[in-house]
């Protein structure tokens, strides 16, 4: 189980300059640079610039670094869920609020969202990542029915589409988004959540009546 792996990792003592933290940063960018499956212990070890045995002496395995690399982008999207499912509000405004928080967090842990978004369930650690993320994404659709249902949202679009194109414009921040970026996550917040529930073309002003 994946839970098991980082608790164990945690209990791990670091070495000096070389903590499981930065093993794993490390790693995590090989990983989005050359594909999980195309990357050995090898290519970890001359990123590192440490021996395999030093990264052993962290993790188990490299797919126990997969792991923890899942759990921190899931963790942050799961509290974001559950503070969503704990508030009284209208659908829609629950649904913003969601977008809002899943932008934060993209933003705070951009290289393990990537990740995430990446992976197809080729291990078991694959597969209970994208069980967990599907239950997010059951929730994102659970709110556009009901926004729907309370007149919120339009009602000529199948709520699972309007899903999947206001959380892909999300997930595509992945596409184009450098960890160095210049843009501030509140920026990007206003800007998804205006295009997601506002659009992007203004209402056209009527010409003045002659009277």
């Amino acid at each position: 189980m994946v839970e098991q792996v980082t608790t164990s990792q945690q209990r791990r003592r670091g070495r000096p300059g070389h903590d499981v933290s930065t093993v794993l940063a490390g790693s995590v960018a090989v990983f989005n640079e050359r594909g999980y499956d195309g990357t050995s212990m090898e290519d970890l070890s001359g990123r590192l610039g440490i021996s395999k045995s030093a990264i052993y002496h962290h993790v188990d395995s490299k797919e126990a670094l997969l792991g923890l690399a899942l759990d921190r982008a899931l963790d942050g999207l799961e509290a974001a869920a559950d503070e969503v499912r704990a508030l009284e509000a209208p659908a829609v405004d629950r649904l913003e609020l969601l977008v809002r928080r899943s932008v934060e967090v993209l933003v705070e842990r951009l290289p393990y969202v990537t990740l995430l978004l990446r992976v197809r369930g080729n291990s078991d650690v694959e597969r209970q990542a994208l069980s967990r993320r599907r239950r997010i994404d059951h929730l994102v659709s659970d709110l556009v029915r009901k926004a729907v249902d309370e007149g919120d949202l339009r009602p000529d679009t199948d709520p699972v589409v309007t899903a999947h194109l206001v959380f892909g414009m999300v997930n595509s921040l992945t596409e184009w988004l450098k960890p160095k970026n210049t843009y501030r996550a509140e920026d990007l917040v206003t800007a998804v959540v205006m295009v997601a529930f506002s659009g992007l073309r203004l209402p056209r002003q009527s010409p003045p009546v002659d009277v």
